[in-house]
């Protein structure tokens, strides 16, 4: 102990001794770190599970726990001795964070003595004057120096010490109470706003877009005022609910067996959600944006489809448009199997395609967002609008055969321009109940409301497809 101080230092941990209550307070700060492990979820949530070595001294005390994310919810913070659980008790929390700047600091120190060092240009040397702090008001402070009263001063301001109830950073504050003479081992765990992570996808076809190679990764936002150095890194995939009022109690899920990426991550059921837990420690800064790679698969088959979409109200009225002139989307889809060398759980995110030209450059051919998509399950992105497939939609008879009652008939011309020949498919979503009159090639019904038409189309060539519906509401 220095006598003169009060300070006791013992490792990484120190202790000052208050003569005038007995109390004792301990700081702890990152540097107790033993382990550290960050769960971030994909609404802007992040678990943190911070274990610190810390001795402790007997008795009741404070224990001031530095270095946390700024953004924590101080409610879900809860901490426990991992080797003495019995004998460290928390009886009352304080989460701190009227953090010191310009302003807060002279405000504390209105009416009290403060040092204004100035540099003599003239004379090439320091000043310093002593002088009272009477008001600082939004940053402008007023000085008595010699029974004189200076608005402003040049200079800079020194105090003479921090005040006690400002802190440099945000700080947990605990009085507790302990029994155990060894150190504790202990983890402090809790969640905090403004981490975040979504999923990138980078899909490249093959030359007869039939398949392609598929990569994705991961890009973790950490704005949550802290840094998580070397620390276990799990990212959690699915809709979390949280509450408007009342936080979620965190470590209630339960875990259920998985499989194995062939990746940097090992995938597995994580309650109603999908865990990925990154198989290396990493550290996280503060203000930082880190991606991390999840898969990589090859030799996936893939299927283009080039779709035209009606809309139901063409069917219950007269049909005018001045431009009969349809969009031909451009779809690609995929099987998420083992069959098709995926078979893992999919995060949600943007899916990006790319095709190299004839001279070999890969080019962006379009993306597309995915939601989070289970193994068996199809995946299936809108890359664009075809350039060389043209549709034409006329609506060629309009009858109204009751108050409910409606049939049209109607014509669609498609066009291919390309060089090899192409299929199309018209989705014609109906209301109510309806009836198809006559046609002019075979449909499917795929639901209760949609027809649809797979239509050939040579190259360079045209084809009209013609049918008449009957549509009752």
């Amino acid at each position: 102990m220095n006598r003169k101080t009060g300070v006791l230092v013992a490792g990484a941990v120190v202790l000052w001794v208050c003569a005038a209550q007995g109390a004792q307070t301990t700081r702890s700060t990152e540097q107790d770190q033993t382990n550290v492990e960050v769960t971030v979820y994909n609404n802007n949530l992040g678990l943190v599970k911070d274990t610190r070595s810390l001795a402790l001294p007997a008795g009741e005390g404070e224990l001031r726990f530095m270095d946390v994310a700024s953004g924590i919810i101080p409610v879900t913070v809860h901490a426990k001795s991992l080797n003495a659980p019995d004998k460290f008790q928390v009886l009352e929390q304080n989460y701190e964070y009227d953090l010191m700047d310009y302003n807060k600091l002279m405000d504390k120190f209105v009416d009290k003595k403060v040092k204004l060092v100035d540099w003599n240009q003239y004379q090439d040397r320091k000043e310093t004057v002593e002088g009272t702090l009477i008001s600082n008001n939004n940053g402008n402070p007023v000085f008595k120096i010699n029974d004189e009263i200076y608005l402003g001063h040049p200079g800079y301001k020194v105090l003479p010490e921090i005040p006690e109830n400002l802190i440099a950073r945000p700080t947990l504050m605990w009085r507790y109470a302990n029994s155990a003479s060894d150190a504790h081992k202990l983890e402090v765990s809790y969640l905090t706003d403004n981490i975040g992570w979504k999923a990138d996808y980078v899909f490249v076809l093959n030359k007869n877009d039939t398949g392609g190679d598929l990569s994705g990764w991961v890009t973790v936002d950490n704005k949550s005022g802290a840094t998580y150095k070397d620390a276990r890194l799990k990212l959690v995939a699915g809709e979390v609910q949280r509450a408007q009022a009342a936080m979620p109690a965190a470590g209630r899920m339960m875990m259920a067996k998985g499989m194995e990426m062939d990746s940097q991550f090992a995938e597995q059921a994580f309650f109603e959600y999908h865990i990925y837990d990154l198989q290396r420690r990493t550290t996280i800064k503060d203000k930082q944006t880190k991606q991390i790679s999840l898969l990589e698969a090859s030799g996936i088959k893939a299927e283009k489809e080039l779709l035209v979409y009606g809309q139901q109200y063409y069917f219950m009225q007269y049909y005018q448009e001045q431009n009969p002139k349809q969009k031909v989307s451009v779809y690609v889809k995929f099987k998420n199997s083992e069959e098709n060398h995926l078979g893992m759980p999919l995060p949600a995110g943007i899916l990006r395609l790319y095709k190299q030209d004839s001279k070999g450059s890969l080019q962006f051919v379009g993306e597309d967002n995915i939601e989070h998509t289970p193994k068996d399950e199809e995946v299936k992105v809108k890359v664009g609008e075809a350039f060389d497939v043209v549709a034409e939609r006329r609506q060629t008879d309009f009858k109204q055969l009751t108050t409910r009652m409606y049939e049209s008939a109607w014509e669609l011309t498609l066009r291919n321009h390309k060089e090899e020949p192409v299929r199309v498919g018209i989705i014609e979503p109906l209301h109510g109940s309806w009836q198809i009159v006559e046609q002019s090639h075979p449909s499917k019904k795929l639901d209760a409301f949609t027809l649809r038409f797979d239509i050939d189309v040579p190259k360079d060539g045209e084809v009209k497809v013609t049918y008449r519906v009957r549509v009752g509401i």
